[in-house]
């Protein structure tokens, strides 16, 4: 019978992306616009509010893609230096690298010479996909893809800026502020809960996290908002 437990590690470099992409756009973007409308909520400062939102939303996708991608594409150089030296040992001094995986087999509790007989045996197959996993914990999975962080990362931050920008564009001056701390409330509870359900985690912690969270960075963006227009103004 095939074993075919339902597991998420391979989603975690995506899901690590995607969720701080998506609650950087949403706070951001909403803390943005409460705090220029907190410093002027008149009728007349809508075009001023969108403006900077939506200033906000290009800054921070394109801010994000190449933060992301700079940072993973990083961690893959690290890996690969680490995969060209492990070939390196595996081609110049294999019967080393045979003692290596033995005695990391005997430290997980086989005796000698069934980790000798098992170290043996995997080696056959595709040894360095086997070290790399045993001696440095690189496999397929979890190997960093720069590219899909970057685009991850963009994507699901301007789909969570485009949130608060929407509800202050359809407002009227006397609801902006209430309807984007709102909005973007619910925004943030399903952030967390989706996440946590992606990454098949138990939701309610991820959810009040996020939540308040983005409540402290909105709340305190607005008195700075109101401050600073009271004194220019």
């Amino acid at each position: 019978m095939i074993h075919d437990e339902r597991h998420a590690a391979h989603r975690i470099g995506l899901l690590r992306a995607m969720v701080l992409g998506a609650n950087d756009g949403i706070i951001s973007t909403a803390c943005l616009i409460l705090g220029v409308a907190a410093a002027n909520n008149s009728p007349s400062a809508r075009t001023a509010i969108l403006t900077a939102g939506m200033a906000g939303l290009v800054a921070g996708a394109v801010s994000m893609a190449l933060g992301e991608y700079v940072s993973v594409a990083s961690q893959r150089d690290s890996e690969q230096s680490d995969i060209a030296k492990e070939k390196w040992e595996l081609e110049t001094m294999p019967e080393h690298e045979l003692d290596e995986l033995t005695a990391i087999y005997v430290h997980k509790g086989l005796s000698p010479n069934l980790a000798r007989d098992v170290a043996v045996e995997l080696t056959k197959l595709d040894p360095l996909k086997v070290h790399l996993a045993e001696e440095l914990g690189i496999t397929e999975m979890t190997l960093a893809n720069p590219l899909q962080a970057a685009v991850g990362s963009a994507l699901s931050f301007t789909v969570g800026s485009a949130i608060p920008l929407i509800t202050v564009a359809v407002a009227s001056a006397s609801t902006r502020m209430a309807a984007t701390l709102c909005v973007t409330t619910i925004a943030l509870a399903g952030l967390g809960w989706g996440g946590a359900r992606f990454g098949r985690a138990s939701a309610g912690k991820p959810t009040i996290r996020v939540i308040l969270g983005g409540l402290a960075a909105m709340g305190l963006t607005m008195a700075v908002g109101k401050i600073f227009g009271a004194a220019i103004a």
